[in-house]
């Protein structure tokens, strides 16, 4: 099952992926469409109105999702790449929601920065409230997956020993177009798939998701043990080597460049980047 959240003349719905059709779900968004609670059987029988899936203007999966977790340091190619060892423990941050951009959007480059960098990511996407999970109720607690684009001002991240910084600005982080169930992945809610990000064509990362250290059920055991995850939360699981950081010479992202960020069998995003304040 792949679910959507598009932007109509009456504002955003969730919909449903129906081969060329989006079906509406009767709700404004994917996050609103978990939290009802039963939305697997909901969305088994949904018979709402249609929208063509060519013309869909794709929002973000989930606009206003509570939190935004994020992992660094997971891919061992990417810690190793950094100069860093191999972490006991997952190495979390968090984004704000007014980061996110949709599946086709502009990523806004702020002229704050010199070093704006890509990471292709698998997030994770919470389908049901879970807080200290067990094994079980982490696996449970995945409704499904998306693409997630963690674009990083990487001098503010390096300023301090906090990353948040790095990542926080408005309107640079692409995610979706779709979340897709476990069931339609190989390795369900610890899938095994190949992520790849490229910038105006060339191949910038290229792996598999079997090189993460800590796995998506890990993830939600570890972070629901701080704190509650809620219906449409998001849990993005670090990014593999390749990014532009840490390539001799650094490259970065200047403005005018087309980034695609693909997880096989999940989605892509094509997003173009523009100056803040520039009409393109």
């Amino acid at each position: 099952m792949k679910l959507a959240t598009i932007r109509t003349a009456v504002g955003t719905r969730a919909v449903k992926v129906d081969g060329d059709r989006l079906v509406d779900l009767g709700a404004s968004d994917v996050g609103a469409f978990l939290a009802l609670g039963n939305w697997q059987e909901l969305a088994g029988s949904v018979d709402g109105p249609t929208y063509d899936a060519a013309t869909a203007d794709f929002a973000p999966l989930v606009p206003q999702p509570s939190k935004v977790v994020c992992v660094g340091l997971n891919y061992r190619n990417h810690i190793q790449e950094m100069g860093r060892e191999l972490p006991r423990y997952p190495t979390l941050f968090s984004k704000f929601a007014d980061t996110l951009v949709g599946a086709y959007d502009d990523i806004v480059r702020p002229g704050e920065t010199d070093e704006f960098d890509w990471e292709v990511e698998l997030a994770v996407v919470v389908g049901r409230q879970v807080r200290r999970a067990t094994t079980d109720q982490a696996e449970a607690a995945i409704a499904g997956f998306t693409v997630f684009n963690d674009i990083t001002c990487r001098d503010w991240q390096f300023r301090t020993r906090e990353w948040l910084q790095g990542k926080n600005w408005d309107s640079t982080t692409p995610v979706g177009p779709y979340l897709v169930t476990p069931d339609e992945l190989p390795g369900g809610v610890r899938p095994e798939v190949g992520v790849r990000l490229l910038v105006d064509g060339k191949v910038m990362q290229e792996d598999t998701t079997a090189d993460l250290l800590f796995d998506p059920v890990a993830l939600v055991e570890y972070v629901s043990t701080m704190v509650r995850l809620n219906p449409g939360d998001l849990i993005a699981t670090g990014t593999p080597g390749g990014v532009g950081h840490a390539r001799k010479p650094p490259q970065y992202l200047v403005g005018g460049e087309t980034v695609v960020t693909e997880i096989d069998g999940v989605g892509r995003l094509e997003n173009r980047v523009v100056k803040e304040g520039v009409t393109v």
